[in-house]
């Protein structure tokens, strides 16, 4: 068991189905003054937030995740779901007066996201002295910009290892601070879409991105990811899950299962692999800390992905 650090926001997630698709209900002539409103199946409130989430999974992997992030003073329940998970929170900064972060999440049936969050809590600094003495690494993933900006300088002073995943910030960071984290960094994470707006905002093109990072991943949802390092690239296939329900969560599950194997002294292709198995347990329920596996089950669906034992 290993201890890692995890940054990110801790939220209750609004997760809403929308049974249309968006971009049937979006006129292009209109785009200057849009005004929709989508009629919802299903409400559902939940656990989540991306340091939440990656936590979770990695307890459920045998590992000991420690969360860097502020909450507010509606934290009971989650904090009671986090000690049930086996997660400790003495290190999660609990603030009065004020709530704990909100996302509010659409999904229409080809899995298209629309999503809004509220700050509340999370957008204060966490402001507490981080301890990296015995601990593996740190995952940095989206939450509080003040932090996001912060612990790059932190974890290189320490000279200690951090994977970075920007994500939703992306926009909210400026591009001084994206290519701060991205060079401090081992390990850049992104979906597709999200490397576009990191090139985007930094004005760097993925070779310049490599020239500051060792390796990059990159998602692609169903379609799987692909691992890039200095030597070259690997393409993975996504894990098939039994059944879709609801994506949110499935690239926090991804990368807590990356580390997972990366921590067992696997290859990046096998981490690649583990990462896409871990998210397709995430995928078959309804929120994203609601799914539960075994580590025998995690090898059959391995070894029924990929054609290959996992020894782990």
């Amino acid at each position: 068991m290993s201890r890692i650090i995890v940054s990110g926001s801790m939220a209750y997630d609004r997760i809403m189905d929308y049974q249309g698709i968006f971009s049937e209900n979006i006129l292009p002539e209109r785009g200057h003054n849009i005004n929709l409103s989508f009629q919802v199946e299903k409400l559902s409130v939940e656990f989540g937030g991306t340091a939440g989430n990656i936590a979770y999974n990695l307890a459920y992997l045998g590992e000991h995740p420690e969360i860097i992030a502020t909450v507010g003073q509606d934290f009971a329940a989650y904090k009671s779901h986090l000690l049930l998970a086996g997660i400790e929170t003495n290190t999660i900064r609990a603030l009065e007066g004020v709530l704990t972060s909100s996302a509010y999440v659409f999904t229409d049936k080809e899995d298209n996201q629309i999503a809004a969050f509220h700050s509340g809590a999370g957008g204060t600094p966490y402001d507490t002295p981080v301890d990296v003495d015995g601990r593996a690494f740190a995952m940095m993933a989206p939450g509080c910009h003040a932090d996001m900006m912060a612990l790059p300088q932190f974890y290189r002073r320490k000279s200690f290892k951090y994977f970075y995943d920007p994500g939703q910030q992306t926009l909210g960071l400026s591009s001084d601070s994206l290519k701060e984290g991205i060079s401090g960094a081992q390990i850049l994470f992104a979906s597709d879409y999200e490397l576009g707006l990191i090139a985007q905002k930094t004005g760097w093109s993925e070779d310049t991105i490599m020239d500051n990072v060792p390796t990059l991943v990159v998602t692609f949802g169903a379609q799987g990811l692909r691992v890039r390092t200095r030597e070259g690239e690997v393409k993975v296939p996504a894990a098939q899950a039994e059944k879709v329900i609801d994506p949110t969560g499935a690239g926090d599950a991804f990368r807590a299962g990356f580390m997972k194997g990366l921590l067992s002294g696997f290859a990046l292709e096998t981490c690649g692999r583990l990462g896409s198995v871990i998210a397709s347990y995430c995928v078959e329920v309804y929120g994203t800390q609601n799914h539960k596996f075994t580590m025998d089950l995690v090898k059959e669906r391995y070894k029924k992905s990929y054609n290959e034992e996992l020894k782990l």
